[in-house]
């Protein structure tokens, strides 16, 4: 596992360096996310880099220090950094209690901060049409149009599309469907609309590949310079350009997903449809995304002012 301990030698690790590894290993079979396990790797050896004790020596103190601590750039850390931290932390020494390693958690104590999410932002249809009329007709151009209208019309994750192969693909007559690995090891299989399949197809085809003889392992969206798949960086780094380009604010990639759930929410689906298509584990995650994203209207105001003469 690359992501993990990079200096572990398992014929001279620490016992402590085995169970590290040994946490880690169990959080990407869980979760299939190899983001998760480098970003709890570089926390956890963050936390015991600094405090200089084994996980047996730890106090509560130090998990707050810690937690609540400047990083490396000196700035105080946010609640959903802190979160984050405490969550990690939490969770290997949940691991080691569990190999009956250590007897408590010195998180136990610590309260976590008040968390407030931040807005998230959806795109319009009409936003997003603005967006693709601004990106150029060029192989890169092609390439992350074609990226963005799968984004839009399937609302997966960054990292579900980035990571597409020729293999995730499958064409049946005149219906394409599309298979995928998502959030916490789901898999599934669905219908990926014609326009994102189109774009996939022009951006192939200026390329000089063919779904039906490309390898099943072969990316959709090779990198120009070095056939290898495309960066989440890069992508990034153009998405922004495009945005400023169109008059539009600032955003990530995953502000794709919210414009999925915002435009089939528009487009008269129910609450239960859009958890479906969002692979959510409950309705009420998706009822909070939602409402989070349309506001809430107020269906009175009207008669109100009536009453008061306005």
């Amino acid at each position: 596992m690359a992501t993990t301990l990079a200096y572990l030698d398992e014929s001279t690790a620490s016992g402590w360096d085995r169970s590290l590894y040994a946490f880690l290993a169990e959080k990407q079979r869980r979760s299939g996310s190899d983001r998760t396990v480098l970003s709890y790797s570089r926390m956890l050896n963050d936390f015991f880099g600094r405090v200089g004790k084994t996980p047996d020596m730890i106090t509560s103190q130090d998990a707050f220090a810690w937690a609540y601590g400047a990083g490396i750039s000196g700035k105080q850390p946010s609640s959903v950094t802190i979160g984050a931290r405490l969550a990690c932390l939490s969770s290997y020494y949940r691991f080691l209690i569990r190999m009956k390693v250590v007897a408590a958690n010195p998180c136990e104590a610590l309260e976590r901060p008040r968390v407030v999410p931040g807005q998230p932002k959806g795109l319009s249809g009409e936003q997003i049409h603005r967006l693709l009329e601004v990106i150029p007709s060029t192989l890169v151009g092609l390439r992350d149009r074609a990226i963005i209208l799968t984004l839009t019309f399937t609302g997966r994750r960054r990292a579900e599309v980035l990571g597409m192969t020729a293999g995730s693909m499958e064409v049946a007559g005149e219906t394409v469907f599309y298979s995928y690995r998502g959030k916490g090891g789901k898999t599934g299989k669905r219908e990926l609309p014609r326009p994102a399949f189109e774009a996939i197809q022009a951006w192939l085809d200026c390329v000089g590949k063919d779904l039906a003889t490309m390898p099943s392992t072969a990316s959709l969206w090779p990198d120009t310079r070095n056939n290898r798949g495309i960066t989440s960086g890069t992508f990034y780094t153009n998405l922004r350009r495009y945005l400023r380009m169109a008059g539009l604010p600032p955003g990530g990639v995953h502000i794709f997903r919210h414009s999925a759930a915002k435009l089939r929410r528009d487009a008269g689906e129910s609450v239960e449809e859009v958890s479906r298509f969002l692979d959510h584990s409950n309705l009420a995650t998706t009822t909070t995304y939602l409402r989070r994203l349309e506001g809430q209207e107020d269906r009175s105001w009207e008669k109100v002012a009536e009453a008061i003469g306005l």
